[in-house]
């Protein structure tokens, strides 16, 4: 895979709408029966049969169409990487477990390309409302066939704020003040569907901890759409390990940094 055309480009992002639909019709036909759930690190760390059987088939779709694929994914079935060179895929088979088992919603399965540390195609589908956010730098960025449009430039105080509940509830990184400062907060609980609210214009801005499969998509979605990402010192974010991730427009990307450092 040389540099990429827009030909190119627009084939690749066709193909992974193809994969995307085929997985999410698995995905709602599993939600239809028991699903088996099983923790990780603690209790609140869910994974189900549906993130691994999900996980399996979408790196192996990248495998076998990309035979020099590098894959960053959440239960294993990706490899382990100390650099950003080449292709690099990252895969979340199922962002937000916690949601999918206790609330059907509020989910979504992500894929984002990375080609030499440089951000080319992400998609975000929004399973149960079957809306692929999907695009990049080159091509846009669409919500299926529709194209977005940049959404407004609003301040913290003119919008609602997504925040990782765990942190907001113990004060960390400033958010008690963000949360404070903002029109309103929210606490959805997965990255996918925040980024959607924040690149649909539904939110401001959006932080929380979070793992490379988490960010990759989100990242590429929003700065095609102007957006601003960084961790939450404002520093560029290191794609191979955990980060305070921090999603917003110009004016509240701002505000949060003052914030957050004051």
């Amino acid at each position: 895979m040389n540099d990429l055309s827009l030909i190119e480009q627009q084939e690749i992002d066709q193909m992974v709408l193809l994969w995307l639909n085929e997985v999410r019709k698995k995905t709602i036909a599993a939600m239809q029966q028991q699903l088996n759930v099983y923790t990780k690190n603690d209790q609140r760390d869910l994974v189900t049969n549906v993130d691994r059987e999900n996980e399996r088939f979408l790196t192996d779709k990248i495998r076998h169409y990309d035979t020099s694929a590098h894959i960053i994914s959440e239960e294993g079935f990706g490899d382990r990487q100390l650099t950003m060179a080449g292709n690099m895929w990252f895969v979340d088979p199922i962002d937000g477990t916690m949601n999918f088992v206790k609330q059907q919603s509020d989910f979504a399965i992500m894929i984002a390309l990375y080609r030499e540390n440089k951000p080319v195609l992400a998609w975000i589908l929004d399973v149960v409302n079957n809306i692929v956010y999907h695009g990049g730098p080159a091509i846009g960025v669409f919500a299926n066939q529709l194209k977005l449009a940049p959404p407004n430039n609003e301040s913290l105080s003119e919008g609602i704020v997504l925040l990782s509940g765990a942190r907001l509830l113990y004060g960390m990184f400033g958010y008690d003040r963000i949360a404070k400062e903002a029109l309103g907060y929210r606490v959805i609980g997965a990255a996918g569907p925040s980024f959607i609210r924040v690149i649909l214009g539904q939110a401001v801005g959006y932080s929380s901890k979070m793992m490379p499969w988490d960010f990759a998509a989100g990242r590429i979605l929003a700065e095609s759409l102007g957006l601003l990402v960084s961790d939450i010192d404002g520093k560029p974010l290191d794609m191979l390990s955990s980060n305070i991730v921090l999603v917003a427009t110009d004016r509240a990307h701002r505000d949060i940094l003052t914030l957050h450092k004051s």
